[in-house]
């Protein structure tokens, strides 16, 4: 099949890459890039909030930029949590402006604008490092170890969003989520020579007592990869019972909850999601439902100083 879909990935390829040239606007403030090179989730979200929360640890104000997927608001806006829902500005933006300032919109050079405006020192984008809008100070490329690059095709032939190598040459670092299982870090080693290399894992944590950790629970989850969620759950020594997949940023329809709040009453067990998956749920039943959070552990304590020191201090590491 990628074989057949190759002449599509070339256009795919040339546009992104075309795209890629223009200049972007300069902000009078550092602009922290985190972005992928796939489709399908990575684990990017995670990383903003950890480094947005160790930024204003700093006394930085920092103000988050995010295109907003699936929500219906393009231009730029700020979100505000008490009047906005995931169908107006996306789930991953409500989740960003419950840690800070966050804006949406798909120019993000006219939202860095807003954001400054409004008072912020630094910048974070998530997602947008095939966004030529905005000039950003540094770059970081995220991976999931377990998926590396795929078949290292792009789109439809794959799941990259422009060549590897391009996106590999702008990154100042690469931060491999879990164990290299794909041996990315072997293959494209000769265009890692000047980048950094940087480990991190995410872990689920269950917001429950010593004396409830038996409970059962049906997990379910919309994501880009769910399996990683359900996995992390087991490590986490919850007791699942039952796994529920739906796809990436799913807007759960009344007939998919009645059928989990069934799975659930069959099984004796409550249901279990993520924080993302809870701000696609209807408000009314959040509260009857169990949200397992998910934090970022770096491979040393250096690794986000040096990024946030070269963000904010101008360096390429």
């Amino acid at each position: 099949m990628p074989f057949l879909l190759a002449p599509f990935s070339k256009i795919v390829a040339a546009c992104a890459a075309r795209r890629l040239r223009q200049s972007g606007w300069k902000a009078p403030v550092p602009v922290l890039c985190c972005g992928n090179l796939t489709t399908g989730g990575t684990g990017k979200t995670t990383v903003v909030l950890d480094l947005m929360a160790r930024l204003q640890a700093q006394g930085v104000v920092v103000h988050a930029l995010i295109r907003g997927y699936k929500g219906r608001i393009t231009t730029p806006t700020q979100v505000d949590p008490t009047r906005h829902t995931a169908r107006d500005v996306g789930d991953e933006a409500l989740l960003l402006a419950a840690c800070g300032p966050t804006w949406v919109g798909g120019n993000r050079a006219a939202s860095a604008q807003k954001a400054i405006q409004a008072g912020a020192q630094c910048l974070i984008m998530d997602d947008g490092l095939q966004n030529p809008t905005l000039h950003k100070t540094y770059s970081v490329l995220i991976i999931d170890g377990a998926v590396g690059l795929g078949n290292g095709h792009v789109l439809p032939a794959g799941p990259l969003r422009e060549e590897a190598t391009s996106a590999l040459q702008r990154a100042d670092v690469v931060l491999m989520i879990g164990h290299d299982k794909t041996g990315f870090l072997t293959r494209y080693a000769p265009f890692l020579a000047h980048t950094h290399i940087m480990h991190a894992n995410l872990q689920t944590v269950m917001p429950l007592a010593p004396e409830k950790e038996r409970q059962p629970y049906v997990a379910f989850a919309g994501l880009g990869r769910p399996d990683k969620f359900f996995e992390g759950l087991k490590q986490a020594q919850a007791h699942i019972v039952k796994t529920c997949a739906f796809p990436d940023h799913y807007f759960y329809q009344k007939g998919d909850i009645q059928t989990l709040y069934a799975l659930a009453q069959h099984y004796n067990a409550r249901l279990l999601t993520t924080p993302k998956d809870a701000i696609r749920l209807p408000a009314a039943i959040r509260n009857t439902i169990t949200v397992a959070s998910v934090s970022l552990q770096w491979g040393n304590a250096h690794m986000p100083e040096h990024i946030l020191n070269s963000t904010l201090h101008g360096k390429r590491a």
